[in-house]
């Protein structure tokens, strides 16, 4: 049960870029950005897209035992490579909102336990010696 909310907590807050598609002024808040042209815009947006995708592959996950492990996987890839293009730049850090510099990190540490506690669980297939 711990691990579904776990999971669903999870999602949901990954999928909340996607609010950019009914609010593109949440651009604004979200990535520093006062007056996107168009097409940062619609590709801000299609990541919120991509990200909503992830958000339900991780409450999928929650619910269906099987997924939870590729989710979380995909989600620490994707979370890490998001915070290693972006925090390494003392600007684009400045410019950061406070989920991705907080929540980003505490998930990926919380997934990869996942992954851990899934493989210590799992058993052995391994034939005997």
């Amino acid at each position: 049960m711990k691990m579904r909310v776990i999971f669903t907590i999870v999602g949901v807050i990954t999928a909340t870029p996607a609010l950019a598609l009914f609010w593109p002024r949440l651009l604004a808040s979200s990535y520093g950005l006062a007056d996107p042209d168009p097409m940062t815009t619609a590709l801000l947006q299609h990541r919120g897209v991509l990200q909503a995708a992830l958000g339900a592959a991780i409450i999928w996950g929650a619910f269906y035992r099987p997924a939870r492990v590729p989710a979380a996987v995909t989600a620490i890839i994707t979370k890490t490579a998001f915070l290693a293009l972006t925090v390494v730049d003392g600007g684009m850090r400045a410019d950061m909102n406070l989920i991705s510099l907080v929540f980003d990190p505490l998930a990926i540490v919380i997934l990869a336990v996942v992954v851990v506690l899934h493989f210590r669980e799992a058993p052995s297939t391994a034939a005997p010696a």
